[in-house]
């Protein structure tokens, strides 16, 4: 078992995070280059990358030459980006659509997403409190009246009415992993709106109502795991054990910490961990990988457990949550400079794969050497820029200042790109989308990590199943200090 420690939650630091040391070399070549013009008068090619021929890789060439200073366009990403779930939500329900096709599909663990995209809005000043309160209202009323299966949402629902729509044939009922996204996103919208207000009490109320509704037990079917699905038509018939490693470590956080339907510890420890067979412990170019796949998996792995849940410091007997998470960003990061199947343009500062949209199979869960077919994805490295800061932003510039004609849209970076294809998406998707507004606020300030531990029963939850947290390893994360582009940029 764990060694024995006090629980405590890390919102109690609200100063801006930075690392404890800071590469020497980079910080020579900062003091070097700082005297360069920051913008650029001539459009500027980007660092060679190593990918395939240059007869069969389209040349990369700068269309916005401006450099913006780095809180400009943190701000313009955030924001624009934010706009999917502000601008385009579905007008009934105040939901989060599927993807901007969706039409009045919305979807539930987006929504999830999304609801804490709008409190990194109001807290930079986007939009306005009141009318953001107004909207919680009505997403947790319109889910306190939508179809339920012991307390689960469906992953899609009718935005008009709250039926459950079929995520597959025999997935029409309740998805306890986009629930649980769902509810670690309405816990953070009630520890924000925390006023003493009629209307921010009555949120707070609905959210706990609907919570503590869930009935996280059930999923267990007596046994010590949860199980992903259940339906009124098909019972447990997908018969998908929630089993570590992946996205869904905040399905077995919520569950322990549920006032009404407690997991017990052994749940955890034998469903998901697998009594510590989720362990990796694996060296990849030179970074040691605690748990999960060789090479890290998809990086959505990183990410939505981490919207609200704040790794920084979070240890358990299994892993160090923050090593996981920096070291698997970094995995992907340099697996996309050794490039081994000679992608077009892959390169230290154009990275990323994860689950996408996808331009032969329409929508594909891409890894390093698992389905890797030259897709890169914004939202892998944006989302990460907590973990990966410096690389994340170099990525973020070759976005924005030499892909922006083809990827930049009313919603910020749409989905996915392939030089292999020729391809861009025209899709903006929720899942996408909501991470990069939550974890690049994260990384400019632990705002949604902070609302969201203030949670009691989470924090009791955390404790319950041996977490906690690393004193020496509590200020861990990095400020947005202004780095010039052609720092960022240079190999």
């Amino acid at each position: 078992m764990a060694p024995q420690h006090t629980f405590r939650a890390p919102h109690l630091i609200t100063k801006p995070y930075m690392f404890a040391q800071k590469h020497l070399l980079f910080l020579l070549l900062a003091a070097a280059l700082l005297s360069l013009p920051t913008a650029c008068k001539e459009p500027l090619e980007p660092p060679p990358g190593n990918g395939g021929p240059a007869d069969r890789c389209p040349p990369l060439t700068r269309v916005i030459p401006q450099d913006l200073p780095l809180e400009e366009l943190l701000d313009k990403v955030q924001r624009q980006t934010l706009g999917y779930f502000w601008d385009f939500a579905e007008p009934n329900s105040g939901m989060a659509r599927e993807r901007n096709t969706s039409g009045h599909l919305v979807t539930t663990g987006g929504t999830g997403f999304g609801i804490m995209a709008m409190i990194a809005g109001v807290e930079r000043g986007w939009l306005e409190r009141e009318e953001v309160l107004q909207r919680m209202v009505r997403i947790a009323e319109f889910l306190r009246d939508a179809d339920r299966f012991h307390g689960a949402w469906s992953h899609w629902i009718d935005g008009r009415n709250g039926s459950a729509l079929p995520f597959s044939a025999l997935d029409d009922g309740g998805d306890l992993v986009e629930t649980a996204f769902l509810v670690q996103g309405l816990i953070a919208a009630r520890e924000y709106f925390d006023l003493d207000h009629p209307t921010e009490t009555y949120l707070r109320e609905l959210v706990d109502e609907l919570w503590h509704g869930v009935e996280w037990t059930w999923y267990t079917r007596g046994q010590n795991v949860l199980y992903w699905h259940w339906s009124a038509n098909h019972g447990f018939a997908m018969n998908m054990g929630i089993r570590g490693w992946h996205e869904a470590m905040i399905v077995y956080v919520l569950a322990a910490a549920s006032p009404t339907h407690p997991i017990q510890p052994e749940v955890y420890h034998q469903g998901w961990a697998g009594n510590g067979n989720m362990r990796n412990g694996r060296y990849f170019y030179d970074l040691r990988l605690p748990l999960g796949p060789d090479y890290g998996g998809p990086l959505f792995f990183a990410h939505y457990s981490f919207l609200g849940l704040d790794p920084r410091g979070l240890m358990d007997q299994y892993a160090d949550y923050w090593e996981q998470n920096r070291n698997h960003t970094l995995i992907n990061h340099r697996y996309a400079i050794a490039n081994p199947y000679d992608y077009c343009h892959y390169s230290d500062s154009l990275w990323g794969i994860t689950a996408s949209d996808d331009p032969e199979v329409g929508y594909q869960a891409h890894a390093p050497f698992d389905r890797d077919n030259g897709t890169i994805t914004p939202t892998a490295a944006l989302s990460s820029m907590p973990y990966t800061p410096e690389e994340s932003i170099r990525a973020l510039n070759t976005f924005y200042y030499y892909l922006h004609d083809d990827l930049w849209g009313d919603y910020g970076f749409r989905d996915a790109l392939n030089f292999e294809h020729n391809w861009f998406a025209s899709s903006y998707l929720a899942i996408d989308q909501g991470p990069i507004v939550v974890m690049i606020e994260n990384y400019r300030s632990g705002l949604l990590w902070e609302v969201f531990m203030r949670n009691e029963e989470v924090g009791v939850g955390l404790q319950k199943l041996g977490f906690y947290y690393s004193d020496e390893k509590q200020n861990t994360g990095m400020s947005t200090k202004e780095i010039p582009w052609t720092t960022i940029t240079e190999h």
